[in-house]
């Protein structure tokens, strides 16, 4: 295998090679998490490549039986894909579930929670059924399939809460007597105990529109072309923290603008990342490059990490 590093830093490396080829190198059992979001079977071809949706799981298969053979038995594959139409017709493609039962039926991964990321950002399409005809609704959801290799991986939700919304912080300073609802759950004194935060639902909601990070600040600033399908850094953070402890291994075999592996430098784990194209393998790199802002006062202010 050539060499294909493009940089590094203290906690990880980016590379730019065919994922497949590179991830056939790599020792059975050695990841804790594949965080990653593929090209989509998208309707129109893309600059960054994208497989058809016909063709889309036998795509995909040969790059899941390697991640589940690198996967340690604790690891965990999360997956972020969005969905498609049929193209000519007001429908959706299944080509999401089918990859999703193939790579349970026939990889062996076991689906240990299904998430969805809310992006109310989102752009009304396909405009034929929703702007024009308006008889289908703008698509807002995309799925992550949270897959792994045991029943069991490595996962602790208490790293990952939130806080508590009004009327929960209300029922705490005032206390609730025990009792049960209608729907027959049994309602504890305890359940207004403090714990920290809440449980996070499995709905992700955060818009895709950064426009004050590293990599956008530093891309216009050397006229570097960005990215067009970048994911924001607060899905890579959710799962990273859920998932990992600090040390834990991180490869993201389409790294694309490399956000999963800024995320993991930020958060000390170490980091793998894997780009089939050059210049998004090179212009990566800018995430991790200093950025220097005048604020309105002329002050010089450092930009946000990611």
């Amino acid at each position: 295998m050539k060499t294909s590093l493009i940089y590094s830093t203290a906690w990880g490396e980016l590379h730019c090679i065919d994922s497949l080829e590179y991830m056939r190198s790599m020792p059975d059992n050695s990841v804790d998490l594949v965080m990653t979001s593929p090209p989509y079977a998208l309707h129109f071809k893309k600059e960054y490549g994208n497989a058809d949706q016909a063709r889309y799981v036998q795509w995909m298969l040969p790059f899941a039986f390697e991640i589940q053979r690198i996967l340690k038995p604790s690891g965990s594959f999360v997956l972020n894909i969005g969905g498609a139409w049929t193209p000519g017709h007001p429908v959706r493609s299944l080509y999401q579930f089918r990859l999703l039962l193939a790579l349970c039926d026939e990889i062996g991964f076991h689906l240990a929670q299904e998430f969805f990321w809310y992006n109310p950002a989102k752009m009304p399409a396909p405009a034929e059924w929703v702007n024009v005809q308006r008889i289908r609704c703008k698509d807002s959801v995309e799925y992550i399939f949270w897959l792994s290799k045991t029943e069991r991986p490595k996962a602790n939700n208490a790293k990952v809460l939130q806080e508590y919304s009004r009327d929960m912080k209300r029922l705490m300073e005032k206390g609730l007597k025990a009792t049960v609802r209608p729907s027959g759950h049994a309602i504890k004194d305890t359940f207004t105990s403090n714990h920290g935060g809440s449980i996070p639902g499995n709905l992700i909601q955060c818009g895709n529109n950064e426009s004050n990070s590293r990599y956008i600040k530093n891309s216009k600033a050397t006229k570097k072309k960005i990215h067009p399908a970048r994911y924001p850094a607060e899905l890579p953070r959710f799962f990273i923290e859920f998932l990992t402890e600090a040390g834990d291994l991180v490869l993201d075999p389409f790294a694309g603008s490399n956000t999963t592996g800024a995320v993991a430098e930020a958060l000390h784990r170490r980091w793998l990342g894997l780009e089939l194209s050059e210049e998004y393998a090179r212009d990566s790199e800018l995430r991790f490059k200093p950025v220097e802002i005048l604020s309105e006062n002329g002050q010089v202010m450092q930009g946000a990490l990611l």
